[in-house]
């Protein structure tokens, strides 16, 4: 199986939204980070002719959490997030910008990381990749790598942030570099893909990975 993830960076924050497919013309598919504009999406899946089966949520930062409440109540696809960071979703305007304003939502799945997913015919195993934000998930399938904002194309998630630590991040990296193989395809959170073995051979932030 060759997942099929088409890639719309949304919001004012460019933050990638993807619909992930078991195969092109399945009835079903998965929406990893609606961060905006859930009403665009919504045409996209009917263009694709597929309904939306699940929403996955990899961390609690506004700009991946804008289009959740639109899409699931649009849709009737449950939320998964991360149990640890539910009230960044639930009381999301305490933590967005000044002039930003979005609509809360409760997530329906609650996760800690390390569960297996069966959504629209794709198994999703769940990560927690804390050190962007505390409690992070990545979301893998089929040789793809979900990675939120833990790891980009020549980059890496800011530590800048509450909740957020380099020594973790570096960790959580390291983690997902022993378990899946140099070819898995990275879909991060702002930008474009790459691959793990990319990333370890020449992401300037990863040098104590190559050491």
């Amino acid at each position: 199986m060759s997942l099929v993830v088409d890639a719309y960076p949304l919001g004012r924050a460019g933050t990638n939204c993807y619909v992930v497919r078991a195969e092109r013309g399945a009835p079903e598919a998965v929406v990893v980070d609606p961060g905006a504009d859930a009403a665009r999406l919504r045409l996209e899946l009917a263009g694709f002719g597929t309904r939306c089966a699940a929403i996955l949520i990899t961390h609690g930062h506004w700009d991946h959490l804008g289009g959740v409440a639109d899409l699931a109540e649009g849709t009737g696809a449950p939320v998964h997030m991360a149990e640890d960071e539910r009230m960044l979703l639930e009381d999301i305007n305490s933590f967005v910008p000044p002039g930003v304003h979005l609509r809360p939502y409760t997530p329906d799945v609650l996760l800690q990381g390390d569960e297996t997913l069966e959504l629209a015919g794709i198994a999703f195993e769940t990560l927690r990749v804390p050190g962007h934000s505390p409690a992070h998930l990545a979301y893998h399938a089929d040789g793809c790598l979900f990675s939120g904002d833990v790891l980009f194309a020549g980059s890496v998630g800011r530590v800048d942030l509450p909740g957020a630590d380099w020594d973790t991040l570096v960790a959580s990296i390291r983690m997902l570099a022993e378990r899946y193989p140099p070819e898995t395809v990275v879909y991060p959170g702002h930008g474009p893909e790459t691959t793990l073995g990319a990333e370890l051979a020449r992401n300037p932030f990863l040098a104590e990975l190559r050491a």
